[in-house]
């Protein structure tokens, strides 16, 4: 199981705080120090769509030109997320074939 995303983000300590204490190991897989695989990112866009993973919450989806949020597709918004990985939604969770985006205890119970 790869635990992807930031350290400093808040949702991300919550996820790996119920992982350890639900001694469920994992791997961590910071994006800004280890970076993004263009592939890898594909095949999430292919399993759980790119609407799901962009973080249109968060500052960096704020920080981007008006122009660009409101045209954002699929090719536009797998480039964003490449050279600013801090935009997807986190944690990403690849556990197998099975990818979970965001914290969902519920969904995290069904890991075991």
């Amino acid at each position: 199981m790869i635990v992807y995303g930031i350290p400093n983000c808040d949702t991300i300590k919550k996820a790996r705080k119920w992982l350890q204490g639900h001694d469920l190991e994992y791997q961590f897989h910071d994006f800004r120090k280890d970076g993004l695989e263009p592939a890898l990112l594909k095949q999430w866009v292919d399993k759980v769509g790119w609407e799901t993973l962009l973080n249109r919450r968060g500052t960096t989806w704020r920080k981007l030109p008006e122009k660009v949020r409101n045209t954002i597709d699929e090719k536009t918004a797998i480039k964003i997320m490449l050279e600013q990985p801090a935009i997807i939604k986190r944690p990403v969770l690849v556990k197998g074939k099975q990818i979970l985006v965001g914290f969902d205890e519920a969904q995290y119970r069904k890991l075991k």
